[in-house]
């Protein structure tokens, strides 16, 4: 299993409204994917910004490349993003999941 790890910053007055448009956009995509096993949603809010990291995985990097297209460590936009996003970094990051414990 491979986790794929995106973040982004958005104005902290935006936090809610980004989070319902990555639902209907963003995570909807991952979660149509083939290969797709879930999505964590991750935010913290700091000095009028909120972070989020979307941490996603998938059963192999073949499935990544369903989503993401040819270049993996390319992060991907939607076209709201741009109204949201304090700025677009450019690359996400990948690591192999060595171990999965759930209670």
């Amino acid at each position: 299993m491979i986790a794929r790890i995106w973040h982004g910053v958005v104005p902290e007055s935006k936090s809610d409204d980004y989070l319902e448009n990555q639902k209907e956009h963003g995570i909807s995509d991952y979660l149509s994917t083939e290969g797709n096993r879930g999505v964590f949603v991750l935010r913290k809010n700091e000095e009028g910004k909120s972070h989020y990291l979307l941490l996603t995985l998938w059963d192999s990097v073949e499935s990544i490349h369903n989503f993401a297209g040819e270049d993996i460590e390319k992060a991907r936009y939607y076209p709201d993003d741009e109204d949201y996003l304090i700025e677009l970094e450019p690359n996400v990051t990948h690591y192999e999941v060595v171990e999965f414990v759930r209670k």
